[in-house]
């Protein structure tokens, strides 16, 4: 007995997005790539939408039409979309050839996303061995720092527990900062005098924050800009008010080195801090509101540039993702010193990052947003932000730190971006070829390149000169 193949009709959803986005049924229907009269039927529910169709619109709305997806069918046709989207395989699958093993074989298609997501991870993980293997340290051991900072990208960049126990206490401060959309600095400080006993004063000393948890009192380095003011104060409050939770999650995380899951704490902290300040359904749905607008976020929210762009590099709660962004901070040497991808975008572990990357141009050009569209060797292509950042120190006698953060998508979600506003997104020659690290990138042609791959065989000819000395086999 034949079963009978279930119609999606998604009319209201249609119409909420053509709204949202200020679109008539013109212009709508040009993205969709039907008529405006085809578009009306659509939105009567006189017409069911077709697998082309709800292809074309993750396609054109991936973020919106996710959120207003028709449940369970829908949401695994948008994971085996994107698994199948992966460069590992060579031809794209018809869209109508997609829905119908979504909807014939629903548990072949599930055990598929989770067997592509397992081969991403473990890829990650083997890659993180071969680098600690060949680092230059001459040991498999990896530090504190190293196992951390690993454990941050293997988990996603987002801790949902800690996530959603800061939104919560933000909630119990209230957003009453004047203009804003965060805990109000009066509030913070009211909280950790009244409800978890600690003194607090602002005086210079030698770091940006000293507590002496025996007296409970902390001290706080006035001459910090207001934003770092604000974050040293959300970072002790959430280490206090939070400590079981995040205790929890370093219990768990399976840390063997005790300096590790001290750090870990240090950076779950860190985390929650970010969480309490920018709150996630409030910040998600303002940075949307302004296409991600980083100065125009900052400015809301009472947060740090930096701060900003790393809380938008975390907004990956399952039922209300964000754009997958990656991020990182790079310093004047080129060292990442911070790092983490939501998107297909890989950094380097050792050595330093691809020199056509912006973000080094970034670095030497403070308080200017410098903006690229760039390629890597699998064929994907981003739109990332770049800006240089001098952070005072409040002291002459202390140097102020320089360095630059990178904020960026994948293209597809050009749209969402401000900075991708007069990009080239659709140019075949538009983009930067980037890559990872001359280490492990496979380009034989760049001019840039400060060193062979260590996968390929190189050859050398005494008679004929390059702009490096060898040809990438």
């Amino acid at each position: 007995m034949a079963i009978a193949k279930r119609r999606l009709f998604a009319g209201e959803r249609l119409k909420a997005l053509r709204a949202e986005r200020a679109l008539n049924q013109a212009e709508m229907g040009e993205l969709l790539g039907i008529s405006a009269s085809y578009l009306s039927q659509l939105e009567h529910d006189d017409r069911p939408l077709t697998p082309v169709l709800v292809e074309r619109l993750s396609r054109q709305f991936p973020l919106d039409w996710r959120e207003i997806g028709a449940g369970e069918a829908e949401t695994r046709l948008a994971a085996l979309r994107e698994a199948t989207a992966d460069p590992l395989f060579a031809e794209p699958i018809d869209a109508a050839q997609l829905a119908r093993f979504a909807e014939q074989q629903p548990l072949l298609a599930d055990r598929f996303v989770t067997l592509h997501e397992a081969y991403r991870r473990a890829g990650q993980r083997l890659q993180m061995v071969d680098e600690a293997l060949s680092a230059e340290t001459g040991t498999a051991a990896r530090l504190p720092w190293e196992e951390v900072r690993d454990w941050f990208h293997l988990a996603g960049n987002y801790v949902d527990s800690l996530d959603r126990a800061a939104e919560a206490l933000a909630d119990r401060l209230g957003a009453a900062r004047p203009g804003g959309r965060s805990p109000a600095t009066a509030a913070m400080e009211g909280y950790l005098k009244d409800a978890l006993s600690v003194s607090l004063i602002y005086a210079g000393q030698a770091g940006l924050r000293s507590y002496d948890a025996e007296m409970g009192h902390l001290t706080i380095d006035p001459g910090q800009p207001d934003e770092t003011r604000r974050f040293q104060l959300a970072h002790q409050l959430a280490a206090l008010a939070l400590r079981d939770q995040i205790t929890a999650v370093v219990e768990s995380a399976g840390l063997k080195a005790a300096a590790s899951r001290q750090l870990l704490f240090v950076g779950l902290s860190n985390y929650a801090a970010g969480a309490l300040l920018m709150p996630y359904r409030r910040f998600r749905a303002e940075a949307r509101s302004v296409r991600h607008d980083i100065d125009r976020l900052a400015q809301s929210f009472g947060t740090s540039f930096e701060q900003t762009c790393h809380r938008l590099s975390t907004l990956q709660r399952e039922d209300a993702k964000g754009v997958p962004f990656f991020f990182c901070r790079v310093d004047m040497a080129g060292n990442i010193t911070k790092r983490h991808s939501a998107t297909r975008l890989q950094f380097a572990r050792f050595g330093g990052a691809c020199p056509l990357w912006i973000v080094h141009e970034a670095v030497a050009i403070p308080d200017r947003i410098l903006v690229q569209l760039a390629e890597t060797p699998d064929g994907v292509r981003y739109v990332s932000m770049a800006k240089g950042l001098v952070k005072p120190s409040g002291s002459y006698d202390r140097a102020p730190r320089r360095y630059a953060v990178a904020l960026g998508c994948e293209a597809e979600h050009a749209s969402e971006f401000v900075y991708a506003d007069g990009l080239a997104t659709g140019s075949a020659r538009a983009a930067a070829r980037i890559g990872i690290s001359c280490r492990i990138c496979p380009r034989p042609d760049c001019d840039q390149r400060a060193f062979p791959p260590s996968d390929r065989a190189i050859t050398v000819d005494p008679d004929q000169r390059g702009v490096v000395p060898y040809r990438v086999g």
